[in-house]
């Protein structure tokens, strides 16, 4: 008796439970990132069961095929209407399937796909004891300069690993700009991030500065995953819920019923302006906007060059699709807190880029204080708060993607026997030497300054439109002085390359294999098709600006 009575004290007689709902998943709608992330899981297996020799063929093909794969989905969805009439909210609630989301998932994995191509390229440094050598570490975990990396060199090892990486970092960023609650947010963050810290400490050469770079972008980015995680806990203490709409519910007063766990914490406005700007601060360190661009040119200076061109561009498409959806979605009702405090950063962005890539002396470095400076570009687009804002934001982003992985791939043509010649002064005098790779690479920087006929006129210009119609007069001014001084840094640089003697025992321009042919190649075909024909890309951004919510 006395055990039965021991025995009931801490068990009850339990009313049988109804069965835990199962969760519906639109395996379909959401194919693009699936596809992406079931092609990296099987390269980590690839790494695992193929022989060392055939393992970077096989990655390369896979790689190839998952992204055209996946763009192709993209393609069958917004065929099937939902960027438009079916939009909609798929994987209860996690994600939303619209235009934009769409059009940015398909810009990162076009922009991607050719961004593999310099990954992939193989005949840039003469071959090391016979065997044909990437711009990767031959062996990652090994000590620079120590025996094992040299015996790794010796043995003629590749790292293949980093096409799985890659293919983690991508399915991330497609997540990221979908993403319709925090929590998803912020794991899409994360999957992207890490690969992108791996991917930025494994160059070939310059081991240590590669290193340095990776651990300066992994100490802020962890910074700025505590900003938005801080954030994501300040919003839930407001609304009582991480989905977006419900916020946006909350934010516009719309919602009466409150959760009586948080009755003293639900609709504090503290909460929604401290926890607002905390996540803004999370996405602004991603997108590269002032202050929080520190990590900017180093990272970009200290990567492997086929990284800072992917990192470069996918990166920026993701963080600005999110960044566009969380103030359009959830704090549309916020927009006179945060708009003057965009246009601050705006301002300082365009201005602080512009200003200070003129003092640059590494072309690297120079690119990535060019890139601060586009970053406040867009920006004046997101401030616009129309329709027009958002499409002009995604042309932007299409165009500048594939100027910049351009960019960075005949960066990695000029050489010496140091690896890559990225100081100007090497530069002196390409356009003798070379005069087709400087006419390319005159062709991005002119992008790059927003001149006519080019993809960054076509862009800025819609930006700008936009941004002044939604009464951002005094930003669109502050813009075009910006470009005026970002122009003569790159027009600097046409001009050494151009009209200066080329130097004795100068850098030599390394003759590709097919790969980078193609990722110039598309680069310079689109920034001219954007430039003078921009039209049906501007009409298929126009039609993709809706969110649904």
């Amino acid at each position: 008796m006395s055990a039965m009575i021991v025995h009931s004290l801490w068990t009850t007689a339990a009313e049988p439970i109804d069965k835990i709902p199962a969760p519906t998943i639109e395996y379909a709608q959401l194919a693009p990132a699936l596809i992406v992330v079931g092609a990296a899981v099987v390269g980590v297996l690839v790494e695992a069961f193929v022989p060392r020799r055939a393992r970077y063929y096989a990655q390369v093909f896979l790689t190839v095929v998952a992204l055209t794969a996946a763009f192709a989905a993209v393609v069958a969805l917004a065929a099937g209407g939902y960027g438009s009439t079916k939009a909609r909210i798929a994987a209860m609630g996690a994600i939303a399937v619209d235009g934009p989301a769409l059009f940015l998932q398909g810009t990162i994995l076009l922009a991607s796909l050719v961004a593999v191509f310099t990954f992939a390229e193989r005949r840039l440094d003469p071959a090391a004891h016979g065997n044909r050598i990437d711009s990767f570490a031959a062996q990652a975990a090994s000590v620079p300069g120590g025996e094992s990396e040299k015996a790794a060199v010796k043995a003629g090892f590749t790292t293949t690993e980093v096409f799985p990486l890659v293919l983690f970092a991508i399915t991330g960023m497609l997540v990221f700009p979908a993403a319709n609650d925090l929590l998803t947010l912020f794991i899409a963050l994360e999957v992207f991030s890490l690969p992108l810290y791996l991917l930025c400490a494994v160059a070939r050469r310059k081991r240590l500065m590669s290193q340095e770079a990776a651990v300066k972008y992994f100490l802020l980015g962890a910074f700025s995953s505590a900003f938005l995680l801080f954030g994501i806990a300040l919003l839930y203490g407001y609304a009582g819920s991480v989905s977006y709409a419900r916020i946006a519910d909350v934010v516009d007063g719309s919602v009466r019923t409150i959760d009586p766990a948080l009755a003293d914490t639900m609709g504090n406005d503290a909460l929604l302006l401290i926890g607002g700007a905390m996540i803004l601060v999370g996405l602004l360190f991603k997108v590269g906007a002032v202050p929080f661009h520190m990590w900017t040119p180093d990272v970009y200076q200290g990567a492997p060059t086929p990284v800072t061109g992917f990192m470069a561009a996918a990166t920026k498409v993701a963080a600005f699709g999110a960044l566009l959806r969380l103030l359009y979605v959830v704090l549309p009702g916020l927009r006179w807190d945060w708009r003057p405090v965009l246009w601050a950063v705006a301002i300082v962005t365009m201005l602080g880029g512009a200003i200070v890539a003129i003092t640059q002396t590494d072309i690297k470095r120079l690119l990535a204080y060019s890139s601060i400076a586009h970053a406040g570009f867009i920006l004046a687009g997101v401030i616009a708060t129309t329709p027009d804002g958002v499409s002009s934001v995604l042309f932007y982003l299409a165009a500048y993607s594939f100027v910049t992985i351009g960019a960075f791939a005949v960066v990695t043509l000029v050489r010496d026997a140091g690896g890559e010649a990225t100081h100007l002064s090497k530069w002196a005098g390409l356009g003798r030497r070379s005069p087709l790779v400087a006419a390319v690479f005159a062709v991005f920087l002119l992008a790059f300054a927003g001149i006519p006929l080019t993809s960054g006129f076509a862009g800025k210009f819609a930006v700008f439109k936009a941004a002044a119609e939604g009464g951002a007069g005094a930003l669109v001014v502050v813009g075009v002085i910006s470009s005026a001084i970002a122009a003569f840094f790159y027009i600097r640089v046409i001009v050494l390359m151009f009209f200066s003697e080329p130097k004795e025992g100068g850098p030599t321009v390394a003759v590709p294999s097919p790969l980078t042919m193609t990722t110039i190649g598309v680069g310079v075909a689109v920034t001219l098709v954007l430039g003078v024909a921009p039209q049906y890309f501007l009409n298929l951004a126009s039609q993709a600006s809706v969110f649904v919510r």
